[in-house]
């Protein structure tokens, strides 16, 4: 698919929240701005501000007010990121090396804090009380998922902690980010509930594929080992479903024993996994993610940036990074 048809609509904004977010660095230490644009510079789709824009675009919303809040929903996203690497202990994303790669833990923990102090301020900038409350809710959310991943998630095949994980990590922002460029339009709350409704499915399926990928993707293309996942003792879909399909197989039983950290046993059960039925059947799963996140578009004004949310939802499930 060709994604011009998605970001083309946006492009101007696209650019607007690029000068806003480096301007977030004015007045601060030197190597906390060299980060900060170090790492908006880095790669990304902008997926979440191209969400915030085509929606308030589509219904209205002030230009001022949808600027800031594709700024701070991107800034949100990327502080998110600093963090994740760090506990991780990742040393690459997206081919680049992280902030921790370079710098001390204290450091990096400071410069995440920071981004989200100011994707804060941005969100505020909307002057709109109940959009602030959802952004604190969602960040609540977000660390929440994080500790529960850290303290119980780890070797756990279980489809309902799984749906709350990526609830947590990925689609609780893209829910807030098409629901908050609705509720700053002129719009009632059908229509933001029907753009929340999107955003949700849109975010579940985008993260289904995510993992899907984590096991298909080359890593080149996906900027981590192949099975890495698993390799953290993370469970995604397509081993649930290979679980399920083989309770008696030894890794599986050692994956949900705790035996995550046997690299061996670990890469002998991601081969399996690549191999299995496991991987079209999340597809299929991300798939009806999507056309639940497509049907309330049906009633949204006929402009093209509806129809570039149509193709964006398509565009998440055949993207291969």
């Amino acid at each position: 698919m060709n994604t011009a048809s998605i970001f083309t609509p946006v492009l101007k904004g696209l650019q607007e929240v690029e000068a806003l977010m480096l301007t977030q660095s004015d007045g601060v230490h030197p190597d906390l701005g060299a980060a900060l644009e170090n790492l908006l510079s880095s790669g990304g789709k902008r997926i979440r501000p191209t969400l915030s824009l085509l929606t308030g675009q589509m219904l209205g919303a002030p230009d001022d007010k949808l600027i800031a809040l594709a700024a701070a929903m991107e800034l949100l996203h990327t502080a998110t990121l600093v963090h994740d690497d760090l506990i991780d202990g990742s040393l690459l994303r997206r081919g680049n090396p992280t902030l921790n790669a370079r710098w001390s833990p204290p450091a990096t923990i400071l410069t995440g804090d920071f981004i989200f102090a100011r994707a804060s301020k941005l969100a505020a900038d909307t002057d709109h009380l109940p959009l602030m409350k959802l952004f604190a809710e969602t960040l609540a959310v977000i660390v929440n998922g994080e500790l529960t991943q850290l303290f119980s998630a780890r070797g756990l095949t279980n489809r309902e902690n799984y749906y709350k994980s990526i609830y947590a990590k990925t689609a609780s922002l893209f829910e807030m980010t098409t629901r908050a460029a609705a509720m700053i339009s002129p719009v009632n709350e059908t229509v933001v509930e029907y753009m929340r409704v999107y955003g949700y499915n849109l975010g579940m399926a985008f993260q289904i594929v995510d993992d899907v990928l984590d096991f298909t993707g080359e890593q080149m293309e996906v900027g981590k080992p192949v099975g890495s996942d698993l390799l953290q003792g993370l469970v995604t879909l397509p081993v649930i479903y290979y679980a399920e399909a083989h309770p008696d197989d030894p890794d599986v039983i050692c994956l949900a024993s705790g035996y995550y950290s046997e690299q061996e046993r670990i890469e002998r059960l991601v081969q399996a996994v690549r191999k299995s039925p496991g991987v079209k059947e999340s597809l299929d799963e991300a798939q009806e993610y999507i056309k639940k996140a497509l049907r309330p578009l049906t009633g949204m004004p006929d402009r093209v940036e509806r129809q570039a949310l149509e193709d964006l939802a398509h565009y998440t499930i055949i993207r291969k990074t």
